[in-house]
C-alpha cells in the first residue's frame, strides 16, 4: 500500500470553481477555462503515489500548482475535486478535528521560511508539535534533543531563533518534523531562501538523514539540480498538471515531452547520473582462490595485461598483471598471495559522474565499483568514463548520443574460475 495516494486531484479559485472543475474534466484547455469561468485552476487532474521511505519531489516553475498540490495532501486547502489516500484511508472529507488528528499523528511539515517561534529557544520551536499532541514535557524535551542532536545543534537548544543563522534555523524546522516522529514529512521549498553553500550542506545532510530514519518525503522545488540530487522519483509540474513522473536518470534520458525535454537541457548530468550508469561487466575476472597460471589465462582470453580477483564471494581482493603472474608462475607459486596490486580504486554504484574523474585519473587502474560489503559490480575503464562525458555533451547540445565504447586500460570481462 502506498504511503500517499492522490487520485484526480483538482484545485480551483474563485467563485466559479464547481463550473471550471465541469469544463476541466470534459477536456477544455485552460486557458479557456479562465477566460470562461474567470476562475483559476491551479492543480489539474493530478495523479501519483508516494511508497514508504521514498523522497518524491514535485518539481515546476513559480505558478507551476506544486505548492498548491502539497497543501492539499495534509489538508490544509480543500480539493475542489478527486481524493487524497493516507495509507489507504481518504482524508477528504475528514472533519477538521479528524484531520488534525491525521497532521499530528501521521505527517508532519518543513516550511519555507522556518515559521518558528521567535520567544521560545530552539528546544521549545523543536517541541511544538509534541506539546500539540500533550506529550509529556520530559519526553518531549527528549525526542527533541535527540533530533536536533540529528541536525547537528547540540548545544544550542537554550539559544532563541534571532541568534541563529538562516541555516542553524532551517535546521530547527527540520528537527521540529523529526522530533513529532511521524511516518510522513511534507517539505515545501525548504531549502530555497538559503545561500547555495549552505542549502548544499541542507540537501545532503536530508539524504544523510533520510538513510538513517526511511521518511516518507514529498519535496516541492523549483530548483532542477535539487530535484534531481535529492529525488527518488520526480513529478514535473506545469500549468497545474503533472508533465511527467520517472527517476531522474528516466527524465534525463526519456523525457515525455518538449517541454520536459527543454526544461532539463542545461542541468549539470554529471551531478545526476552515477557510476552505476555508465559501469561495464568485468571481462578479465579472476575469482579466487586460484594461482597465477589461471589468471595469466584470463587474462590471454581477453587479451589485456591486467586482470580483477575478487574471492568466490566477489568481494574485490585487488588486481593482478601479466608481469606479476609471470614472476609468480617462474617461482612455482601456486596461490596469487603477494602477487596483487590491493591498492584499487573503488567507488559506489551511486557516486555520481563529477566524483569519478578525480579518482581515475589518478590511478593506473579502471575503477572498481562495490557494493557495501565490497564486493564487485563492474569497472569504469577511463576511456569508459571519457566516452559517457562525450556522449552528455552531444546530448546536451541536442545533437544525440555519441562518444565510442573503445579499449584501453580494461578490467573488464567475463568472469572465471577454477584451478592454476
Amino acid at each position: 500500500m502506498a504511503a500517499i495516494r492522490a487520485e484526480g486531484l483538482y484545485k480551483v479559485f474563485g467563485r466559479r470553481a464547481d463550473d471550471a472543475l465541469k469544463a476541466l474534466q470534459s477536456g477544455e484547455d485552460r486557458k479557456d477555462v479562465v477566460a470562461s469561468t474567470g476562475a483559476t485552476p491551479a492543480v489539474i487532474d493530478a495523479s501519483f503515489e508516494v511508497q514508504a521511505g521514498e523522497i518524491f519531489v514535485v518539481m515546476g516553475l513559480s505558478g507551476s500548482g506544486k505548492s498548491t498540490l502539497i497543501r492539499m495532501l495534509n489538508g490544509l486547502w480543500d480539493t475542489t475535486g478527486g481524493h487524497v489516500y493516507i495509507d489507504g484511508d481518504d482524508i477528504s472529507g475528514l472533519s477538521p478535528a479528524d484531520l488534525r488528528t491525521v497532521r499530528q499523528e501521521k505527517m508532519s511539515m518543513v516550511f519555507q521560511h522556518f515559521a518558528l517561534l521567535p520567544h521560545r529557544t530552539v528546544v521549545e520551536n523543536a517541541m511544538y508539535a509534541l506539546n500539540v499532541r500533550r506529550v509529556g514535557k520530559d519526553e518531549a524535551r527528549e525526542k527533541a534533543v535527540k533530533a536536533l542532536e540529528m541536525v547537528g545543534l547540540a548545544g544550542w537548544e537554550e539559544k532563541y531563533p534571532s541568534q541563529l543563522s538562516g541555516g542553524m534555523k532551517q535546521r530547527v524546522g527540520l528537527a521540529r518534523a523529526l522530533a513529532a516522529e511521524t511516518d510522513i514529512m511534507l517539505m515545501d521549498e525548504a531549502f530555497s531562501a538559503l545561500d547555495p553553500l549552505i542549502r548544499r550542506g541542507m540537501q545532503e545532510q536530508l539524504v544523510e538523514l533520510q538513510q538513517q530514519l526511511g521518511k516518507t518525503i514529498v519535496f516541492i522545488t523549483h530548483d532542477l539540480n535539487e530535484a534531481m540530487l535529492l529525488g527518488d522519483r520526480i513529478a514535473m509540474m506545469r500549468d497545474g498538471r503533472i508533465e511527467q513522473i520517472g527517476s531522474a536518470e528516466e527524465i534525463l534520458n526519456d523525457p515525455a515531452n518538449d517541454y520536459v525535454a527543454e526544461f532539463v537541457s542545461d542541468v549539470d548530468r554529471t551531478r545526476v547520473l552515477t557510476a552505476s550508469n555508465v559501469m561495464e561487466p568485468t571481462k578479465a575476472l579472476v575469482v579466487g582462490p586460484t594461482g597465477p597460471r589461471n589468471a595469466l589465462r584470463v587474462m590471454r582470453e581477453n587479451q589485456t595485461s591486467v586482470a580483477v580477483v575478487v574471492g568466490r564471494d566477489r568481494r574485490l581482493e585487488g588486481v593482478i598483471t601479466d608481469e606479476s603472474a609471470m614472476s609468480g608462475m617462474n617461482k612455482g607459486l601456486e596461490s596469487l598471495d603477494g602477487l596483487l596490486d590491493t591498492d584499487v580504486p573503488s567507488v559506489s554504484e551511486n557516486t555520481v559522474l563529477a566524483d569519478l574523474f578525480g579518482p581515475s585519473v589518478e590511478s593506473g587502474y579502471a575503477l572498481a565499483v562495490v557494493d557495501d560489503d565490497n564486493r564487485l559490480l563492474g569497472v569504469i575503464p577511463r576511456v569508459t568514463l571519457l566516452a559517457s562525458m562525450a556522449s552528455l555533451s552531444s546530448t546536451a547540445n541536442g545533437n544525440g548520443s555519441g562518444g565510442d565504447d573503445g579499449g584501453g586500460d580494461e578490467l573488464v570481462g567475463v568472469e572465471t574460475s577454477g584451478g592454476q
